[in-house]
């Protein structure tokens, strides 16, 4: 045992020294670039968390603590040709279940080369989301072309996951990687315990915001690949479709996917979809009401119909913290800037199972559809361009729904610290 502490503290002494060594190359590079405009920053993020469960008198508390030097670079330009150098990477300190972990990670790491006014190629460790922003969304590492037209905006792209950290990519696709998800970072089995599943993505995308005065259209094909290596692999398709119609003070946004999976030798069809409606209230401050339903398929005891199964996990909820598979939900939220400076959101979701044995989160025997409801509020304030406190805070109540009604409140408060310093 001894041996092991002496084994893991050594890994972690290593860590942290590769992180310094990332740091101090940051810099080193940073008068390399002067010659060409280099932009340069530091963003500091911090974020404190209490939550527990009313009838346990006991409260879990969360630290994370991240600090990212980021730099951006013209590297010059020729024509309608240009090049554009970003990079950024950081390290978390991060505090949870009692246990303190130094997480090095690569951020936004890309080389983007615009070639005339509508078209760009970019390289790297990019951000993707689908129209949807549940199918797959975050940074992926690989290539996309982006070509301009005048039909609309299209989009081809090629990622790879295996590079990441688990949980930023945060993908749980199957019950091992929903395992490995939540299994502690360990310096003496690094490999095993810092990476995201090996995945290949491949994106068709399609987006014209001026498809017609009252429609806005965006449209997506994408695949994954499972190469994990595993007895039981993952592969699934997916055609998403989202539509936005302005008409005066309201926006009205309707989208659908479906997904063909292939699992352990059979094929599956699920489908997700999303109907929001948001109203620009006619008051003296900017404020808006939205209604959001959204709605994933459950897995039927027989045929092919199974579980909605995103790329990337997109929590549903601001305290339950729920994954879209086999769950629906409808949410209202009020979103106001109080001041120049303050600006408040409070919502009400309230979750529905899709079937009885895809989510996870209920004792045995429970049969009830009906999750439960959730009330949540986030206050933020501003006061400076560069300076950002969040503070943030719900519960979810069991009770007014018929699936465990009998377990108490999860509540939770959070509060966050944002500086950037350019």
């Amino acid at each position: 045992m001894k041996n092991e502490k002496s084994y893991n503290c050594s890994c972690r002494t290593e860590c942290m020294r590769f992180v310094v060594k990332i740091l101090l190359v940051f810099l080193m590079l940073m008068p390399a670039f002067s010659l060409y405009a280099l932009d340069w920053g530091l963003l500091v993020d911090q974020t404190i968390g209490v939550e527990g469960i009313t009838d346990d008198e006991s409260a879990d508390i969360s630290y994370s603590g991240t600090l990212i030097p980021w730099l951006s670079a013209p590297l010059g330009s020729a024509g309608n040709s240009a090049a554009n150098l970003y990079l950024s990477a950081g390290v978390t300190v991060e505090y949870t279940d009692n246990s303190t972990f130094v997480i090095p990670e690569l951020f936004r790491t890309e080389l983007a080369w615009r070639v005339g006014e509508d078209s760009e190629l970019k390289l790297g460790r990019m951000y993707y989301t689908d129209p949807l922003g549940f199918v797959a969304k975050g940074l992926f590492d690989g290539a996309r072309l982006s070509l301009g037209s005048k039909i609309g905006d299209l989009g081809v792209g090629f990622w790879y996951t295996g590079l990441l950290y688990k949980r930023s990519a945060y993908i749980t696709m199957t019950a091992d990687e929903q395992a490995s998800y939540y299994r502690e970072l360990d310096y003496g089995n690094f490999q095993d315990t810092y990476f995201a599943p090996r995945r290949l993505i491949a994106a068709l995308d399609w987006e014209n915001p001026y498809a017609a005065p009252w429609l806005r259209l965006k449209t997506a094909l994408i695949g994954q690949f499972d190469l994990s290596g595993s007895e039981e692999l993952y592969h699934s398709q997916y055609l998403a479709i989202k539509a936005s119609i302005p008409v005066r003070s309201f926006v009205f946004d309707l989208g659908g996917c479906f997904e063909l999976a292939e699992f352990s030798d059979e094929y599956k069809v699920s489908l997700a979809g999303e109907l929001a409606a948001g109203w620009m209230l006619p008051t003296p401050i900017h404020d808006m009401l939205k209604l959001t339903g959204r709605l994933s398929s459950g897995t039927k005891e027989s045929g092919s119909f199974a579980a909605f199964v995103p790329i990337t996990t997109e929590e549903q909820g601001d305290v339950l913290r729920a994954k879209l598979s086999g769950l629906s939900m409808i949410r209202l939220d009020y979103t106001a800037r109080l001041h120049e400076t303050f600006s408040l959101n409070v919502a009400s979701s309230y979750f529905i199972l899709s079937d009885l044995g895809t989510y996870q989160g209920l004792p045995e025997g429970k049969e009830g559809h009906l999750l439960g409801n959730e009330f949540s509020g986030r206050l933020s304030w501003s006061p400076l361009s560069d300076v950002r406190f969040n503070l943030g805070g719900g519960v979810f109540l069991p009770s007014m729904g018929n699936s465990d009604s009998g377990s108490g409140p999860l509540w939770r408060i959070e509060l966050n610290a944002i500086l950037a310093i350019f």
